[in-house]
């Protein structure tokens, strides 16, 4: 199930909690399934995680996370993940366990204000797959290669993202 799509990194995703809550869609493509949805997937915590990312030089790279959980909006839909694998390197580490934040609510809102997109922020662009192209700390992924690797081995722009939910 596509939970994710960004199509051409545009600020798109510079939305409110409650439309990150119920989900949206344009007519490019560009996507988000919807936090209360996550929740309701993955609560048995039995679903797997897969992000497809094209770099700007139109290569492709996969990250995927064989655990993946999203919890309830009391808990501010906190992830947990575990059991990387793929080529992109591991860039959700650092947020696991974080909550969910957007510009108007969340613990890391500053990181959402200031580069825009929700998304499970703790370092603001380490998984920027939400965010808006720009210079500096745009749309990118930086990840370590493996567990207790230095954070920063893997660093690219992106130019379209798909992130997807298997249970």
């Amino acid at each position: 199930m596509l939970v994710q799509q960004n199509v051409d990194g545009s600020d798109f995703f510079n939305r409110s909690w409650a439309e990150f809550k119920v989900g949206f869609n344009d007519s490019s493509g560009n996507l988000w399934l919807g936090n209360d949805l996550l929740h309701q997937l993955t609560a048995h915590g039995l679903c797997k995680l897969r992000f497809d990312l094209q770099a700007v030089n139109s290569s492709w790279y996969h990250a995927e996370y064989g655990s993946f959980v999203v919890s309830s909006e009391k808990s501010g839909y906190t992830i947990y993940i575990s059991r990387y694998s793929g080529n992109a390197g591991d860039s959700l580490w650092y947020n696991n366990g974080r909550m969910f934040s957007t510009y108007d609510r969340g613990s890391g809102f500053y990181c959402a204000a200031s580069r825009g997109g929700g998304f499970w922020y703790y370092v603001c662009t380490y998984c920027g797959v939400n965010v808006a192209r720009g210079p500096g700390d745009g749309f990118r992924w930086r990840a370590r290669l493996r567990e207790g690797g230095p954070p920063d081995a893997i660093d690219f722009h992106l130019k379209s993202t798909r992130v997807w939910l298997t249970c």
